[in-house]
């Protein structure tokens, strides 16, 4: 019965014309961005939503280009390591959060899931995905009203010290139930999500001023430039005084 279904999936599928255009369906679903790549990284698809995000005025105008020209260095070697994992396993890479901060300087955050593109032959092609925004699909994303609590203080707060007894305290669940439910939506434990907060709102403020390190480090919460450095390195690869430079 399984082998009869996937001939009758395979068979719908060879005949589809190339002129059926799939990533038109994903212009219905409110908040949801739909991208493809090939094996170059180049985009050759996405729908009105992405492409709109990019100012771009159509489609054609992102075709033929990469991440590098589109977005800043620091997330476009973020964007091109996920892609690179994906096109090297075969595997999709689920709930991964990114992290863009808007004109008043709090985080938006996205949630995207990539997926391998197989050719005929059985090789991987190129990389497809989606990316829904966190407060454009909130019922989405966060199905317990308790979860969304804890993020909207965390994006409020996240340059403040901030207990996670606490935040657990603020969602009305045990500590034990948040960081199972907060990781059942968002992949990851609530303490590496405001980290990975706080590193990326550092990033904004190390490309963008002299400040000193250190003070950059008290700004967002860590207790010291030390601690600030290990958990920068944890996540970027490499030291704030190295990226600062390269920047």
């Amino acid at each position: 019965m399984a082998k009869h279904t996937e001939n009758l999936k395979s068979d719908f599928l060879s005949q589809v014309s190339p002129l059926t255009h799939f990533e038109v369906l994903f212009d219905h679903l409110p908040g949801v961005s739909f991208f493809a790549k090939n094996r170059a990284f180049c985009f050759v698809s996405a729908n009105r939503a992405f492409w709109e995000r990019l100012k771009c005025g159509n489609e054609s105008d992102l075709i033929g280009r990469n991440d590098f020209e589109l977005f800043p260095a620091q997330l476009a070697r973020k964007f091109r390591e996920d892609d690179e994992q994906v096109i090297a396993s075969g595997k999709p890479k689920l709930k991964i959060i990114e992290l863009f901060f808007n004109s008043q300087g709090l985080p938006d955050w996205y949630l995207t899931n990539k997926f391998p593109v197989f050719g005929r032959d059985g090789s991987v092609i190129g990389v497809m995905g989606t990316v829904q925004s966190y407060s454009g699909g909130r019922s989405a994303l966060t199905p317990h009203l308790q979860i969304d609590r804890a993020v909207s203080y965390i994006r409020d707060h996240f340059h403040e010290p901030v207990n996670l007894t606490d935040l657990a305290k603020r969602t009305g669940m045990s500590v034990r139930q948040f960081n199972r439910r907060f990781r059942e939506v968002f992949g990851t434990n609530p303490r590496t999500f405001l980290i990975k907060t706080r590193i990326q709102a550092a990033c904004e403020v190390l490309r963008s001023s002299d400040k000193p390190i250190a003070e950059i480090a008290l700004d967002f919460g860590f207790c010291d430039q030390s601690a600030f450095t290990q958990h920068f390195r944890k996540h970027m690869g490499i030291t704030p005084a190295t990226y600062r430079k390269r920047e």
